[in-house]
């Protein structure tokens, strides 16, 4: 009898004694997060701290990346690193997700994609191809773009075809997706199959209600953090040009997308404006927006998280 007492307490939690008990169990990750996206003032990213959040992110990444089961394929594409993540077994070898990170333009490695790069093989039974872009300061706008423009024709010289490819990112990833698929449509060349977009970026011009209205509330992202890697990536651009914003593009004939998102997120506004303009332009379109969850919430290890990644399987199956 004396061993059942811990599980007999455990069974007693109130829901709400749950919630406080996740969210200690939380509060590291979240403040490894908020230390990354961190920024002192609007106008300029030291040098020193910048180096700071690059190698919190890649630690960040060995540390919660959930590997059991995946295969992971570091490789040279030209003078990016990149890797496979590759379900260990019984995947699908016809089709393939291209990953863009998230980091804000300003930081992300090959280390830190491992998180959401696992996860997405592990939900969708695809392979995926992530790449280390090149990250302004030292390489501004439109340096991530033309790598995430190589990533893609190097699937294509691979024999993969545009439907058999997802592009998914997270945050600036999101952004880049977009661009991307901006490009790849004046250039009138074939589109991605399916876009899955986490907490996308898609307004540089920080015009949404949420800019301010969730600016209290966001645990990971300052409105400081967004001005300054706008500014180190874009500095003398026209923000509001859609291959910066690209929520202001035309978005007409682009594939379904899944978007997510959380209520308590600075970047909500620009999911949910994006989700407007998606239909507006006829696009097959799903927002979800995840109830008091915060800005690329799935990384995380919890329940919420897997749902969330549980239901982007569905959206490929249902699509694919």
């Amino acid at each position: 009898m004396e061993q059942d007492r811990p599980h007999m307490k455990l069974a007693r939690r109130t829901p709400e004694q749950r919630r406080e008990a996740e969210q200690r169990r939380l509060d590291p990750f979240l403040r490894a997060l908020k230390a990354i996206h961190s920024a002192a003032t609007p106008e300029t990213m030291d040098p020193e701290d910048l180096d700071k959040q690059r190698k919190g992110q890649e630690l960040l990444g060995r540390l919660v990346a959930p590997m059991a089961g995946m295969s992971w394929e570091p490789f040279q594409l030209g003078f990016m690193n990149a890797a496979w993540v590759r379900p260990s077994r019984g995947y699908d070898r016809r089709r393939c997700i291209l990953y863009c990170h998230g980091g804000g333009y300003t930081s992300g490695t090959l280390g830190y994609s491992r998180i959401l790069a696992s996860k997405l093989a592990h939900v969708s039974g695809y392979p995926v191809l992530t790449f280390e872009y090149r990250l302004a300061p030292e390489h501004p706008y439109p340096a991530a773009v033309e790598d995430a423009a190589a990533a893609w024709d190097h699937l294509m010289y691979q024999g993969f075809g545009a439907r058999d490819v997802v592009v998914a990112g997270d945050s600036a990833g999101g952004n880049l997706a977009l661009v991307l698929t901006h490009q790849l449509r004046a250039a009138q060349r074939r589109l991605p199959r399916a876009l899955i977009l986490l907490s996308p970026w898609t307004d540089m011009t920080a015009s949404g209600k949420s800019y301010q209205e969730r600016a209290e509330i966001d645990p990971v992202l300052t409105l400081n953090y967004i001005y300054a890697v706008r500014d180190a990536y874009a500095r003398g651009q026209d923000w509001s040009s859609p291959l910066l914003s690209p929520l202001f593009g035309d978005l007409k004939h682009f594939p379904p997308t899944l978007i997510q998102a959380g209520t308590n997120e600075l970047l909500l506004s620009d999911s949910i404006r994006l989700r407007d303009r998606l239909v507006q332009a006829n696009v097959p379109c799903k927002l979800e927006v995840w109830t008091e969850l915060w800005h690329v919430f799935q990384m995380f290890p919890m329940k919420k998280a897997n749902e969330a990644m549980e239901s982007i399987g569905r959206f490929l199956l249902e699509t694919l």
